[in-house]
């Protein structure tokens, strides 16, 4: 399958998330994204506000993450950054599911606090990614998070924060693909560190991916098709 460099740039977002970033790799990080024309920058919370300036007037959206990165904040509190991320100018939104509640089979509590995080970011004109951290669960508990989350309307479903003791798989994406609903894209995570297995998931059918390897990526990729190489410019 042939891929145009949107195509592919368009896959990642790219990530701001170590906590040892400083303000000034924050910005950089910004920067590099809108050069290369990546979907978005999932940045620090307290970040959000001045990454939407940033990236203001070009096509890259700010993207933050709820609950991050182990889940276990009270729905209140995950809605409550929902509602803080968006009235700062993210766009999207990748939340950590309740680890523990989906340990612990209360898949009815799971249910309710995707469906009040869902609501509020559509309710703004953002869109969710809902992450499973797939490392700590079996098939069956997958499988029912797929489906609880196309149930719900969410925009996207997650392989992994990238924190956990493991990354996205090729089964794990090709379990995601079979069992979300048809309006529900997959999103990579952890361990997509190179072009050729960026360029697998996406032929399988993965929407996004998230990186911090971006620049390397994209330019082996221009390479590839005989375009020069985007050259690092932070203002």
């Amino acid at each position: 399958m042939n891929f145009s460099y949107q195509d592919v740039a368009k896959t990642i977002d790219h990530s701001l998330l170590n906590p040892t970033l400083t303000v000034s790799d924050l910005e950089q990080g910004c920067e590099l994204a809108a050069q290369f024309d990546v979907a978005s920058v999932c940045i620090l919370p307290y970040y959000v506000r001045r990454c939407a300036e940033i990236l203001r007037g070009t096509s890259v959206v700010a993207s933050t993450t709820i609950g991050f990165p182990h889940g276990g904040h009270t729905t209140a509190v995950k809605v409550a950054e929902a509602e803080g991320a968006l009235a700062d100018g993210a766009v999207e939104l990748d939340m950590v599911v309740n680890i523990s509640k989906v340990l612990s089979g209360d898949y009815a509590y799971v249910g309710a606090e995707v469906g009040r995080v869902v609501g509020v970011t559509h309710t703004a004109g953002g869109k969710l990614k809902v992450i499973f951290e797939n490392c700590y669960l079996n098939t069956d508990q997958k499988v029912i998070l797929c489906k609880m989350c196309s149930d719900a309307g969410v925009d996207w479903v997650k392989t992994s924060t990238g924190y956990g003791s493991g990354g996205a798989t090729i089964e794990d994406l090709e379990l995601m693909l079979r069992n979300v609903g048809p309006n529900v894209q997959v999103k990579a995570a952890g361990g997509v560190r190179d072009l050729d297995t960026l360029l697998k998931i996406k032929a399988m059918g993965v929407t996004r991916c998230g990186a911090t390897r971006t620049a390397t990526m994209l330019n082996e990729f221009r390479a590839r098709l005989g375009q020069e190489s985007i050259a690092l410019n932070f203002g």
